[in-house]
C-alpha cells in the first residue's frame, strides 16, 4: 500500500524499542493494547492499524465504484484515528468500526457525484480512437475486472453486502450494523445475490467456493 497525504507514514514511527503486533494475527489481549497504544496517540500503532486495515478498505471502496479509492481511504482512515477514542471492543467490533465509517464517506462521495455530475478528465491512454496494444488490453484487463463486471450485475444493496462480506470479511451481524440493516435482510440479500452469480457463472467455469449463507 502506498503512503496517502494525510495518512499516517511509517516513516514517523518512533522508537524502535516498542511491541509491533500484528492486527490480525494478534490476540485479544495484543489487539487491545495495540488499540490503546492508538489511542494514547503512539504513531506505530496507528501505523500498524492502517496497515493491517487499509488494503481492504480501498479494495472494498474500488469494488463499489469509488473514482478515489486510495484517496477516500485515507479520509476514512483520518476520521477513525479522529474518532478512536469513542471506540471500544475487539477486534471483530474495530472491523465493523472502520467499515462503517467508509460505506459512509463512500455513501457522501456517491451522493456529491450525483448531485453534480461527473467529470471525468481527458485521458488520451482511454481515448477510444486511440488503438491501445495488446499488451496494454491484457494489463488492462487482469485482475478483478471479471468479478467487478459480475457485481454489477447486481442491485446496489446485494452488491454492498457481497462486498463487505467477501472483500470486508466481515459477519452478518457485522454487516447488518455497517449497512443499518437487520441480519435476516442482510441473508436475503445474501441469498439473492449469490443465486443471480450463480446463474451469470458460465457453466464451464467453476466458483472459487461455495455458498457462504451458514457463515457467521
Amino acid at each position: 500500500m502506498t503512503e496517502h497525504d494525510g495518512a499516517v507514514a511509517p516513516s514517523a514511527l518512533g522508537s524502535s524499542a516498542r511491541p509491533r503486533p500484528g492486527a490480525h494475527t494478534a490476540g485479544p489481549e495484543a489487539f487491545t493494547s495495540l488499540v490503546l497504544a492508538a489511542q494514547a496517540g503512539a504513531q506505530w500503532a496507528c501505523t500498524d492499524l492502517w496497515v493491517a486495515y487499509a488494503p481492504a478498505v480501498a479494495a472494498f471502496l474500488h469494488a463499489r465504484g469509488s473514482h478515489e479509492p486510495d484517496d477516500l481511504t485515507s479520509e476514512v482512515f483520518l476520521t477513525v484515528f479522529d474518532r478512536l477514542h469513542t471506540f471500544e471492543g475487539g477486534e471483530a467490533d474495530f472491523r465493523s468500526f472502520v467499515f462503517t465509517i467508509a460505506y459512509r464517506r463512500l455513501t457522501d462521495e456517491l451522493r456529491r457525484r450525483g448531485r453534480r455530475g461527473v467529470h471525468e478528465p481527458f485521458d488520451a491512454d482511454a481515448d477510444p480512437r486511440r488503438v491501445p496494444s495488446a499488451e496494454h488490453d491484457a494489463l488492462r484487463n487482469l485482475g478483478d475486472a471479471a468479478a467487478l463486471e459480475l457485481l454489477d450485475g447486481l442491485s446496489r444493496d446485494q452488491r454492498d453486502v457481497m462486498v463487505l462480506r467477501v472483500v470486508a470479511d466481515l459477519t452478518v451481524e457485522q454487516v447488518a450494523e455497517v449497512l443499518g440493516k437487520r441480519p435476516g435482510a442482510v441473508k436475503a440479500l445474501q441469498r439473492r445475490a449469490l443465486e443471480t452469480l450463480r446463474r451469470k457463472v458460465r457453466p464451464t467455469r467453476t466458483p472459487a467456493r461455495g455458498s457462504d449463507d451458514g457463515r457467521e
